[in-house]
């Protein structure tokens, strides 16, 4: 969790309440990747953490960002993604190897966090590898792009960690978690300023992931523990297609409270292999 951030949303607890309520928010996140084929309720989480379930709900939500079962719900996917992509499992023993009750329940959520059905991921890793970084950022800038009555946008700057070399991927989100396609987005190859234009008006979360150059499609579409990642520190409003005024991200680590990221990374998309598969299909 970017330090800012989490202090937005958790500034009325003193500094050693914090720290305890974190604490029990790791032990239920680790209880949660411990059991991911098995239903865990709030009731339960609340009382691996010692909180009541109200108490336990909102701790976790100004921690994660998001609710526990929606944590959890992502989770579980994130895991289907990398059974899908390093074990010959069939779509269907994925499916109940995490506790999905149905094939087609496991297949409408599959899609609608990470964006391909679990058939197309699997098959996009397979058309992409080997890859090279560079025609990422060109099919990106070259992608459809959503149109906006006034294209102003939203813009702002990313400082990175010295030793990082990759692609930096930047993009707007309706929830605090990248999955599905982002409402705008973009691809740096380098630390520097970004300007996502058009945007439609809403409200959205400011997400951004680092990925090392890689000849392997899996390090972009399963992102490890090389990820760097920023989260803007509050929510973005849009009015009249511009953002009030420019947010400025700094990459870090992943932290153990951060969302798994489901959504596959956007230059994928659009390359023609990406289109060839969901034609097909």
């Amino acid at each position: 969790m970017h330090p800012t951030h989490q202090q937005s949303r958790t500034g009325a607890y003193r500094a050693p309440t914090l720290a305890a309520y974190s604490l029990s928010v790791v032990h239920v996140l680790r209880a949660m990747r411990a059991n991911l084929s098995e239903p865990l309720s709030l009731d339960e989480m609340a009382e691996i953490a010692c909180l009541s379930p109200f108490h336990f709900h909102r701790i976790f939500r100004a921690t994660t960002g998001i609710p526990p079962g929606e944590f959890l719900a992502a989770l579980r996917l994130d895991a289907a993604k990398r059974l899908l992509l390093t074990t010959s499992l069939s779509v269907t023993d994925v499916c109940f190897e995490l506790g999905y009750a149905s094939l087609g329940t496991f297949t409408t959520r599959f899609k609608r966090r990470v964006g391909l059905s679990p058939l197309q991921f699997r098959q996009l890793a397979g058309e992409l590898t080997p890859i090279s970084s560079r025609p990422l950022a060109d099919a990106q800038r070259s992608a459809p792009r959503l149109v906006a009555i006034h294209p102003a946008g939203v813009s702002g700057s990313i400082t990175a960690p010295d030793s990082f070399s990759g692609l930096i991927f930047v993009g707007l989100f309706p929830r605090p978690i990248p999955q599905n396609r982002p409402a705008a987005c973009t691809t740096l190859t380098t630390p520097d300023h970004f300007q996502l234009d058009p945007v439609p008006d809403g409200r959205y979360y400011l997400l951004s992931a680092a990925l090392p150059q890689s000849r392997s499609a899996l390090t972009y579409l399963l992102p490890g523990t090389s990820v760097l990642v920023a989260i803007g520190p509050q929510p973005v409003l849009v009015r009249d297609g511009r953002a009030s005024a420019p947010v400025d991200l700094a990459l870090r680590p992943l932290h153990a409270a951060d969302p798994p990221i489901l959504g596959v990374f956007p230059p994928l998309l659009a390359t023609p292999a990406a289109a060839r598969i969901r034609a097909a299909i």
